[in-house]
């Protein structure tokens, strides 16, 4: 691992969550210093399906970091820094709906913020920044990712879909997740946020694919109508609701599976984006800053 230089560049940078490393050619491993702090792990700067790609270990070597100790601002600097415009983010989920079951793909094109501690800004004085996330997640991005996966079979994947952001480390209470459907969530995690809206402050492309990997504990088990929303009796049948909880375990077990189908969309869209594309995302600021 060296410290990084002028001409350590990569047009694609990859935040890689859970169960989602990323095999490179050529790879170095670099250091960059941020005014923020150090980032989550060294970046691996390396060939990929023939993109020059910078990859971040999310949690950092082990899995060792917890989300609501991320250093969200010093990751995104750090990528920006080596020329990345275009963040590809993959994040392990739970489901807030039945249809979205275990090992489902969503694009996410929404979020709602439920963290309380984060950083999320650059703009913390001398000039102020109200940017605009009306539309977070570059449908670019979307579009690509959502039309390469059609032609892999045996993959579940939806363009489109609500994150709940907490703040984590724990998982949500059964009131909470009940809560999050009646908003309209449809998964939940701990991680897009403030990745999202930090990369908005740089101008860079960002799209979150996020793989479900529990029902979260909103969901129960009728014997007669399957998943149903927990309560004291089922509202299908009135028959005996069993409580489901989410476990570490589970979460692995399920990620496991996903893993394959998200190397392979990887694989067959990275070569696919065009890096010189005019994005309106690249134009985040204007209008934002006072």
């Amino acid at each position: 691992m060296r410290p990084s230089k002028q001409n350590d560049t990569a047009s694609i940078g990859i935040i890689g969550g859970t169960g989602s490393d990323l095999e490179l050619e050529d790879v170095e491993e670099i250091k960059v210093y941020t005014p923020y702090g150090p980032t989550s792990d060294a970046i691996k700067l390396g060939n990929f399906k023939g993109k020059k790609v910078a990859f971040l270990s999310r949690h950092g070597t082990g899995h060792t970091i917890p989300p609501h100790k991320l250093n969200f601002r010093a990751n995104i600097w750090a990528l920006e820094s080596l020329g990345v415009k275009i963040i590809i983010s993959p994040s392990a989920v739970g489901s807030l709906r039945k249809e979205h079951e275990k090992g489902k793909f969503v694009l996410v094109d929404q979020y709602i913020d439920r963290t309380k501690k984060r950083l999320d800004t650059f703009y913390e004085g001398g000039q102020v920044c109200h940017i605009g996330q009306p539309d977070p997640y570059c449908s670019y991005l979307n579009n690509l990712f959502y039309e390469t996966a059609q032609g892999i079979g045996g993959l579940n994947i939806q363009k489109g879909g609500t994150y709940v952001c907490i703040e984590g480390p724990r998982f949500s209470t059964r009131a909470e997740s009940i809560m999050f459907r009646q908003w309209g969530g449809d998964i939940i995690g701990m991680t897009t946020y403030p990745e999202v809206v930090l990369a908005a402050e740089k101008e860079l492309c960002y799209c979150c694919i996020a793989t479900v990997t529990d029902l979260d504990v909103w969901a129960g088990e009728c014997e007669n109508c399957g998943v149903v929303e927990f309560g004291d009796k089922c509202e299908k049948c009135g028959g005996p609701v069993q409580a489901l909880a989410v476990d570490v375990e589970e979460i692995l077990e399920t990620m496991a599976q996903n893993a394959e189908f998200l190397k392979q969309m990887l694989e067959l869209t990275i070569p696919k984006i065009d890096t010189e594309r005019d994005c309106p995302c690249h134009q985040s600021l204007q209008g934002a800053i006072l």
